[in-house]
């Protein structure tokens, strides 16, 4: 079992908050997408004939393609791959993209999940992180995609954005809700250096949430997700029962993959791969046979530490016997006083020798991660 990752490097405007690599200009879009396809024949041997049971399109904007380049891409891993017939096949698309034309050309060209970029319903906010949809297009573009057929979906939302209470956020559950979507993403705004509201922030022409409010919206979420039947698998994401994103579980669960397109990342269990994050000197390289990566071959306690850091972000949790059995490391021997106090403050439980994470302790998640780490 594995997954393909193809990194579309391309939108329509910067959002205020993201530092993924992207580009405003679509001169190279086309060559790109041309590239991507013949990176798919250049690492054709990566995943070794495993079955591809995940194939997922994000950015950028994948939405920016039309029906024709995703059909070439989808037709190029389906003639160089073993592709499973019920392959779980996720395009990231903005609001502003899917009017009901568009939506009848994505599954046209086979997508079968929409992952879609709302942040917020609220104008303000919208305005602030620099979207280029409005609050009706965010409503709007769920109920177009439901309409056209689309049962898997999943949106994104955005909190701790500074306010003076918890209303607006409320307002957006609400909302949200209401549609029934299958699948949520919830991320706290984050302030990335390298931003608009990083650089804002710097010069104090924007000021942050403060720590507590963004958790205090992080236990609202917990409590309305779990009152409408919601499964937070993971602590930034929720599914009403069996609509987990299969893709996104892969990667929590350490299943290889492949990632294509400029910085797309790579992982074979035993080394990652990270492409260039510069279109011209991707589609120059590939162009010419040459795949621009650097290679991180992981060590032992790399691998420890990947499987700690996904596992515990997830219902699953971390299976200690794994990593006594897989890697040769007893995490009970040599963290023993440290386990024993997550529990006693109640914020990790051990069951059947399978650590989880309690609601408490998901507040608290990067640190503790950190905490156990090994070197």
């Amino acid at each position: 079992m594995s997954g393909i990752y193809l990194h579309i490097p391309f939108c329509r405007q910067a959002c205020h908050y993201c530092d993924f690599h992207f580009s405003t200009s679509m001169g190279l879009k086309e060559q790109t997408v041309q590239a991507i396809a013949r990176e798919l024949e250049l690492r054709q041997e990566y995943l070794q004939g495993q079955p591809v049971h995940t194939i997922y399109f994000g950015g950028g904007t994948p939405s920016l393609l039309n029906q024709q380049e995703l059909q070439l891409l989808l037709a190029t891993i389906k003639k160089l791959y073993i592709v499973s017939e019920d392959t779980e096949i996720t395009l990231e698309a903005n609001p502003d993209d899917l009017t009901p034309a568009k939506l009848q050309e994505l599954r046209a060209a086979g997508m079968n999940r929409l992952s879609i970029g709302l942040q917020s319903f609220h104008e303000p906010h919208l305005r602030l992180m620099n979207r280029a949809h409005s609050a009706t297009e965010s409503l709007q573009c769920v109920k177009d995609a439901q309409a056209a057929g689309f049962d898997s979906i999943t949106v994104d939302l955005i909190y701790g954005i500074p306010a003076t209470d918890h209303h607006i956020w409320q307002q957006d559950l609400e909302t949200l809700f209401a549609l029934r979507v299958p699948h949520v993403s919830c991320y706290a705004l984050t302030i990335e250096p390298d931003t608009a509201l990083g650089r804002w922030s710097k010069k104090g022409k924007f000021k942050p949430a403060e720590d507590d409010f963004t958790a205090q919206q992080f236990e609202i979420l917990l409590a309305q997700m779990a009152k409408h039947g919601y499964i937070q698998y993971e602590i930034s994401n929720f599914c009403l029962p069996g609509h987990e994103s299969r893709h996104n579980s892969n990667y929590w669960r350490g299943v290889h993959y492949l990632g294509v397109g400029p910085s797309a990342h790579s992982f074979n269990g035993r080394s990652r791969q990270h492409n260039v994050a510069h279109n011209k000197k991707y589609v120059d390289a590939v162009m010419q046979g040459h795949i621009p990566f650097e290679l991180e071959e992981l060590t032992m306690a790399d691998q420890v530490n990947d499987y700690l850091l996904t596992s515990l972000r997830t219902i699953w949790g971390c299976d200690l016997r794994k990593i006594n059995h897989d890697y040769g490391y007893n995490l009970r021997v040599s963290h023993a006083g440290y386990l024993q106090q997550l529990q006693d403050k109640g914020l990790a439980s051990i069951a059947e020798e399978v650590l989880y994470l309690t609601d408490k302790g998901k507040l608290l998640a990067d640190q503790i991660t950190l905490d156990l780490l090994i070197e």
